[in-house]
């Protein structure tokens, strides 16, 4: 599949990328800056292209067949380019999808999006946003998967996992086995039309998908 990757610089996305370079899928990495797009190739995107999150990114994504969102304003941006980001970006991304006849979106949201008024208060408005965005998607007459993981570390993976519609609490996982959970979904039926959590477990990815 040709896969349109939103946020493919950001941690996570890199981690993608990586992952992607040793599968039969082609990663189109969007990027803000056009020097940034050699490093990326080099992790094992395809191709790049430059693009903007809250512009339109319609040219961007053509011939593409798969989007996975990423992308995040990340923790030192204030409220508004969460909003901008988070939320807004994604629900404009989801709509051009559409608009350009793509079928499959995949968004990276987060545990605790599902009620974000009883999350801790200094979070509730990046959950409100990425609780919108997920809510936009599945509306949108797309098949969606809807991945919220738990706290996220930059500890290396260990390729096992646990996934729940709902955990009983928080734990924590990996940025590199995110983007582990990320491939695998892209081939796992069973992530189609799904809203799940992810943290470490003890579950190899492709099988704690497939027992969704």
């Amino acid at each position: 599949m040709h896969v349109f990757i939103a946020g493919a610089n950001g941690q996570i996305g890199q981690h993608l990328l990586r992952e992607m370079a040793g599968s039969d899928h082609e990663a189109r990495a969007m990027i803000r800056h056009a020097e940034q797009g050699p490093e990326l190739q080099r992790l094992g995107a395809t191709e790049t292209v430059v693009g903007d999150l809250e512009q339109d990114c319609s040219e961007a994504m053509k011939g593409c067949d798969v989007v996975i969102f990423t992308a995040g304003s990340g923790p030192h941006t204030g409220p508004e380019k969460t909003t901008d980001v988070d939320q807004d970006g994604a629900i404009r991304l989801i709509d051009t999808a559409r608009k350009n006849g793509i079928k499959r979106f995949i968004i990276v949201s987060s545990m605790g999006a599902e009620e974000p008024e009883n999350g801790p208060e200094k979070l509730q408005h990046y959950l409100l946003a990425k609780h919108n965005a997920d809510e936009h998607l599945k509306k949108s007459g797309l098949s969606y998967t809807i991945v919220r993981p738990g706290q996220l570390t930059n500890d290396e993976g260990t390729g096992k996992v646990a996934v729940k519609a709902r955990h009983e609490s928080v734990g924590k996982i990996s940025r590199q086995d995110v983007g582990r959970v990320l491939l695998a979904a892209l081939d796992a039926e069973t992530t189609v039309n799904q809203v799940f959590e992810v943290v470490s477990g003890d579950t190899p990815v492709a099988e704690a998908l497939a027992n969704l």
